[in-house]
């Protein structure tokens, strides 16, 4: 079991940027294929954005497409969220998730899918 670290959460009016970053301490980990995903005080836990283990495929959420953009280094073996346009709608604690895959176009978008997650980091947008 790896444990996943977020970071990079924090407050930030709405209209601003901030970028998440998501990352296994200690030894490297490959064949990741990678998701964020999100939930709010009373709500289910939300789907944003995937990416594929060679980073060339990614998806996103309805609620977030054109805003934010999922990439990865895996040299860094880190994961980014790019939060653009944020609104006060995406305040959330945001997750990121890890599913071991030999596949490095396939990505996954339900929580069910995958094996590894961290503690999460609090984002909110004030308005």
């Amino acid at each position: 079991q790896v444990q996943l670290v977020e970071s990079g959460g924090g407050l930030v009016q709405a209209g601003g940027s901030l970028r998440l970053s998501c990352a296994p301490p200690g030894r490297t980990v490959n064949r990741f294929a990678m998701g964020w995903f999100r939930q709010a005080p009373g709500k289910e836990r939300e789907f944003v954005a995937a990416i594929s283990w060679s980073g060339g495929s990614t998806y996103y959420g309805d609620s977030v497409n054109g805003r934010f953009t999922v990439t990865r280094d895996n040299a860094k073996n880190t994961v980014y969220l790019q939060m653009n346009s944020l609104k006060p709608e995406d305040t959330a604690v945001y997750y990121c998730a890890a599913e071991f895959t030999v596949s490095g176009t396939r990505y996954f978008i339900e929580s069910s899918e995958y094996d590894l997650w961290g503690q999460g980091t609090q984002v909110t947008v004030s308005s």
